[in-house]
Order: structure tokens, then sequence, then C-alpha cells
């Protein structure tokens, strides 16, 4: 099945033959929507950590817990609709066992910092806070010296 592009060929990036900078932008200014509409109407900030902590019951505050599971449902449903109708090619991922593994890690540290990229990076950011700059250097740098040492091991493309 041929992948979709938004970004015609003429723009596309010379060296990244897969890469959709207008689908980018596009995610980004869906993502940018969803959390103003997330802090404006529900009055908090749209951090998946935070909503996942939501639908399983770790976490008393914020939306809804049936509003949270509906969220949470609807990242991978949103992902394979996409796939369906536009014919976006599939990641390549590791097994069950790193997967998870990696979740973990990932729920341990969103704790331990007190959200994750989406709450500090995107919706953090947004309002200027200090925490959530410090954070998202944090992410950022984490995940710069990840794909170095994975590089220089021999994988990570």
């Amino acid at each position: 099945m041929p992948m979709f592009h938004l970004t015609p060929p003429e723009l596309a990036l010379p060296g990244f033959a897969a890469a959709d900078p207008l689908a980018g932008l596009a995610g980004g200014i869906l993502i940018g929507l969803a959390a103003a509409l997330a802090l404006l109407g529900l009055g908090r900030s749209a951090g998946v950590s935070g909503i996942a902590a939501r639908a399983f019951g770790l976490a008393e505050a914020g939306m809804p817990r049936a509003m949270a599971v509906a969220f949470l449902l609807g990242l991978p449903l949103g992902a394979g609709l996409i796939r369906h109708w536009l014919g976006a090619g599939v990641g390549n991922f590791p097994g069950w066992p790193v997967l998870l593994l990696a979740g973990l890690v990932v729920g341990f540290g969103t704790r331990m910092g007190a959200g994750c990229t989406s709450g500090h990076g995107v919706c953090g950011l947004s309002r200027l806070s200090a925490r959530s700059v410090v954070a998202t250097v944090i992410f950022v740098g984490s995940g710069v010296i990840t794909v170095a040492l994975l590089r220089l091991a021999g994988s990570g493309g």
C-alpha cells in the first residue's frame, strides 16, 4: 500500500524521503488545538500521563474517568483509522518484552518528573512554566544522548 504524503514531492526534505513536514505541521496544530481545548474547557492540561493515571484510577483529580478512558482508546483507534484511510506505514517496533519494559521506565520517569512530554512540552511550555522548560530540556537531551549512544553501538540507523 503506497504511503500518503501531504507534502508535495518538490517540497520534500533532501535525504529524508519518508518525511512529511506538512503532515507534521497539521499534527502539531491538532495537538495544540486539543491542548488549548482541554485547558479552556476542562481547566486542566492535556498531559497523557495524567490522563492515563486518571483512566486507570491512579489519580482522583482531572477529567472525568470515562472521558480519560475514551481519550486513551482514541489514541490507537485514531492512528488505526489514519492508517486504514490514508495508507500510512507501520513502524518497526521491538518485541513485547522490550515495549513493556520501556513503558514501565517511561511511566516511572513521568511520575518522577511530575508529567510527560505532552504535559510539559506542549502544555507547560505554552504556559511558560519554568518547571516544564527544565523537564523538556531534560527530555530532549536524554533523547539526543540515547540516539548518539545507539549509533555508537551500531544500531538505531
